[in-house]
């Protein structure tokens, strides 16, 4: 089965495609099901897009994306189907989504995140006002099976179409592995996120900076940079798709703070994903999907406020057995419901059912 693959960003760059279409392809190709990945960005794209200023190249390269996903669109009646992730071009109306439809090409739409929203790029915010959000509901309405990361979302799309199938962000359980953890000398607390959603980790900057005060302990933030935690403790690490595994595995506790709004609830726990496959203890704020992965106290914790994040965090830090049960229940979370090798399968499924 041959699918044509209209997904927003180039290979190995972006985590919702990451964990979702890009690690399921292999599985899907053992199956019989072979995606071909039309990505919206250029490398030229994708280099400067979420940079500060350079207005008139990222009008230019955004209008090649326009040209070339005309040019895939236009042949993809060599296929048969089409998934489509979140949308066919960043900016404007659902154009070639009905395109597809008016060619009668089965189209398995997949998104991960709230994006019938209104969101304001921090890095594009005047980019921000030309997408359509209200674009989701024309492309649930005329696809012909939609997927989705977690409930919440579900219920959005089922507004629209009946078949509508939850497939949870996974990890490959083959790259993120567990080692032999020895105590450290000085724990480590991390992040890792983007630009974006620093905002989110600062928002616990206060917890941080007591739990600093009263113990012995490191910051490792991956993938962002943020002069709000100066005085902390704390190393930079650029984020690099071939050492993400490795540059992971030093964090003995890892953070997910995230605001209660509706942008969140749609997030599907990625980064808790990531922590728990590697056996690290994880602390997530109750928002959204975070409450289904954790369950409080067995394979991670929640925390809502300050005083929760230090009383979590401190408990973790001062008990090398609590950090090594946690860890292991988290690692057990993701290998019997997370991981790409159960997950995969569901979505070769999908395909097979429009064959």
């Amino acid at each position: 089965m041959r699918v044509l693959g209209l997904v927003a960003s180039i290979r190995n760059t972006s985590p919702g495609q990451r964990f979702r279409i890009e690690q399921w392809a292999p599985i899907l190709r053992q199956d019989g099901i072979e995606i071909d990945f039309a990505p919206f960005e250029s490398p030229l794209m994708h280099g400067i897009l979420y940079q500060p200023g350079r207005v008139l190249q990222k009008v230019a390269s955004v209008l090649d994306g326009f040209r070339r996903r005309i040019s895939r669109v236009r042949g993809a009646g060599k296929y048969d189907a089409v998934y489509l992730f979140r949308e066919a071009a960043l900016l404007g109306p659902a154009v070639f989504e009905r395109w597809l439809d008016s060619m009668k090409i089965p189209i398995v739409y997949d998104f991960d995140d709230a994006i019938f929203v209104r969101y304001i790029s921090p890095a594009n915010s005047y980019l921000s006002l030309l997408k359509f959000h209200g674009k989701t509901r024309t492309i649930c309405r005329i696809s012909s099976h939609v997927m989705v990361g977690n409930a919440y979302l579900a219920a959005y799309a089922r507004r629209y179409n009946s078949k509508v199938t939850i497939v949870p962000t996974t990890i490959d359980t083959d790259q993120y592995t567990v080692a032999d953890r020895r105590p450290p000398a000085i724990p480590t607390i991390g992040w890792t996120g983007s630009f974006s959603t620093m905002k989110h980790l600062s928002s616990i900057r206060n917890a941080l900076r007591e739990v600093a005060r009263r113990e012995t302990v490191r910051l490792r933030i991956i993938g962002a940079r943020s002069e709000e935690f100066e005085g902390l403790p704390v190393e930079f690490v650029p984020w690099r798709a071939e050492s993400e595994v490795s540059d992971l595995r030093p964090i003995d506790i890892g953070l997910m703070p995230v605001p209660d709004d509706a942008w969140n609830r749609g997030k599907c726990g990625c980064k808790a994903l990531q922590y728990m496959a590697l056996a690290i203890p994880t602390i997530c704020s109750p928002v959204g999907v975070n409450t289904e992965i954790i369950r409080d106290g067995e394979n991670g914790f929640m925390a809502s406020n300050d005083r929760e994040w230090i009383e979590k965090i401190t408990r973790l830090l001062r008990s090398t057995e609590l950090r090594k049960r946690l860890g292991a229940a988290g690692r057990r979370t993701v290998e019997e419901k997370y991981s790409a090798k159960v997950v995969a399968p569901v979505v070769a499924g999908i395909f097979k059912s429009l064959a």
